[in-house]
């Protein structure tokens, strides 16, 4: 089996890449090549029997979107984005990634050889929804999104159910919830924070709360993240049928109760490092959301956590070696 993983640099796409090996194959079938590729080329996994090509590329660069199917992989996984934040910051970029380059690689596909039907993952977001809201997002709640990142990520999901319509590909579309606790240095998602008032705490550093304590979200670990992708991509269209985009579940929280779950793991101490500083900006594309059914994805077997304090504990675990500074 061939996988191509489009975005793989990034923090999902390293944790994918490393549960593929582990787990030594997909959908029952061992991995005999590997391809990874992001705007930098990323890390080579060690120690794997197949074949890995690690490229740096654009695909939304033209021509780009061909060469990364151009050896006919069996598995897509399409996780490359412009972020929520830096997508309404500039307009232009966002569109030509987070649209041109998954429309791109659709056409790339559908261009190719007749008998060429891959299944293709594709990482949406929550981003869809948008105001007004009742008192849950139900698996037909209408997509409305606020911000140019929402609009995108819908336009794309549009896309993939046509172009699976029309066979030509063999699509699932994923709708993320905010993945946290994010390893590493912030980015450019307006959601970043949700990550940072616990992951910077943790680290012994202090950390900048932009919304208000009542905000609410849905949330899920990388780890949670990863099992989505694989499990779609075991899921087979006659449990899909024509709507091939689904909404993952996630664990539906206030910022409050995210700081007092802290407050539970690692003491007073820890939580004392977050800052309250309003952002309006911020406030205004994070907006509140209310608790996610994913009904439908329940029922086709998505799993995730089931308490915040899980999502913490997971990350102190794979992240910090079991220990935080206090």
């Amino acid at each position: 089996m061939h996988i191509l993983i489009i975005g793989a640099a990034g923090m999902i796409g390293r944790k994918l890449t490393e549960r593929l090996l582990n787990d030594g194959g997909l959908n029952g079938k061992p991995i005999g090549k590997m391809t990874l590729i992001d705007i930098v080329a990323p890390p080579a996994p060690v120690g794997f029997g197949g074949s890995v090509e690690a490229v740096a590329a654009d695909i939304s660069a033209p021509g780009e979107s061909d060469r990364a199917i151009r050896e006919r992989p069996d598995i897509i996984f399409h996780l490359a984005a412009v972020v929520s934040g830096e997508a309404e910051a500039d307009f232009e970029k966002g569109y030509r990634i987070n649209l041109g380059g998954t429309h791109n690689l659709l056409e790339s596909i559908r261009k190719a050889d007749r008998d060429y039907h891959p299944k293709l993952i594709f990482a949406s977001s929550g981003a869809v929804f948008g105001a007004p809201f009742g008192a849950t997002i139900a698996d037909d709640f209408h997509l409305t999104p606020r911000t140019s990142y929402g609009t995108q990520k819908a336009i794309c999901e549009l896309l993939l159910a046509d172009y699976t319509r029309r066979g030509f590909v063999d699509a699932v579309g994923i709708r993320l919830p905010t993945i946290c606790v994010r390893p590493g240095k912030p980015n450019a998602a307006a959601s970043g924070f949700f990550s940072g008032i616990i992951r910077e705490p943790l680290a012994g550093q202090e950390a900048i709360l932009p919304v208000p304590e009542t905000v609410t979200h849905t949330h899920a670990s990388p780890r949670s993240a990863v099992g989505f992708l694989i499990h779609a991509a075991s899921l087979n269209r006659e449990q899909l049928g024509s709507n091939v985009s689904l909404t993952v579940p996630g664990i539906n929280c206030t910022v409050g109760e995210q700081i007092a779950a802290l407050k539970r793991i690692a003491g007073a101490r820890v939580a004392a490092r977050i800052r309250y500083e309003p952002d309006e900006r911020i406030q205004r594309i994070v907006g509140v959301k209310p608790r996610v059914e994913a009904k439908r994805a329940r029922e086709l077997g998505f799993t995730v956590e089931n308490h915040f304090d899980e999502i913490i504990l997971a990350h102190i675990e794979d992240e910090l070696g079991g220990k935080f500074e206090g």
